[in-house]
């Protein structure tokens, strides 16, 4: 049994636990055995060509075709032009980056909104890890990121589930909120090699002041920011609150966000922005 920080409530939805995101592998691996290839019988997934080291085919020369790849036996044993035509090499690599920082450690409905955050980054790394793929983490939740190395296979997946609980246990019971991300993201460019995935788990505005390192990330590698948003952002409550605290008291209402400016501006650095709905 895994002990309880002080301060920590032992609360599903607010206290994020490895079993609960270790069980979220079988539910991945239903989803591989059952979704379809294709929509045509008999179809099969092919490697795309490219500029890898193994050999798809040899071909005839055709226009546009890169010289350096001529073939010299094939081109003199049939007295035409032939190239040697390569698969390209593809690297099954995934940054989960979970933001743990104060502005996270809230939420108004079943789970805050940090746990929602590890699952989904989870839900996106056991499914690389199922294929023999590399999946690595960092964790920002104070002034030191915490960070796995990437690595494939059940065992590594489960002590990164571990490493994410971990650490959101210590930023609950110490949160941070004068944390910036760009510092934490910085790492990201020595975790993700070029032409990798980085998932980035955020609040709506949790990437700003980060955009240099983004747009940097993004030019080489397939970067997504998936913002997860709070029920009340998506319908916020009817009528008038009243808010107190510090012997002050006032009257509010809260209104949805505008996250349109937010989305597009992230789409001119270069990533894929997505909404991650209640």
């Amino acid at each position: 049994m895994v002990a309880v920080p002080a301060g920590v409530p032992d609360v599903p939805g607010i206290r994020l636990t490895a079993t609960e995101l270790m069980s979220l592998r079988d539910e991945a691996a239903a989803r591989m055995r059952h979704r379809p290839l294709t929509r045509r019988a008999g179809a099969v997934p092919a490697r795309l060509a490219g500029a890898g080291m193994d050999l798809r085919e040899i071909r005839a020369y055709v226009a546009g075709d890169d010289p350096r790849r001529m073939d010299p036996a094939a081109t003199a044993r049939t007295g035409q032009p032939h190239i040697r035509s390569l698969h390209e090499d593809r690297d099954d690599t995934i940054l989960l980056v979970a933001d743990f920082r104060a502005p996270m450690l809230w939420g108004t409905g079943a789970a805050l909104r940090s746990v929602r955050a590890a699952r989904h980054l989870v839900q996106a790394g056991w499914p690389v890890a199922l294929r023999g793929g590399s999946v690595a983490a960092l964790m920002i939740a104070g002034p030191r990121p915490a960070e796995i190395a990437g690595s494939g296979g059940d065992g590594p997946m489960i002590s990164l589930c571990a490493a994410l609980a971990r650490q959101h246990d210590a930023a609950l019971a110490a949160p941070a909120d004068d944390v910036p991300l760009a510092g934490g993201m910085a790492r990201a460019m020595r975790l993700s090699p070029e032409g990798g995935r980085i998932l980035v788990a955020t609040g709506p505005d949790g990437w700003q002041g980060a955009e240099s390192v983004l747009a940097a990330l993004a030019r080489r590698r397939v970067l997504t920011v998936a913002l997860i948003l709070d029920e009340s952002e998506i319908q916020p409550p009817r009528g008038v609150l009243g808010i107190s605290g510090g012997g002050h008291s006032r009257t509010a209402r809260l209104l949805a966000p505008d996250l349109a400016p937010g989305l597009a501006r992230l789409r001119a650095l270069g990533a894929i922005a997505i909404e991650v709905m209640p």
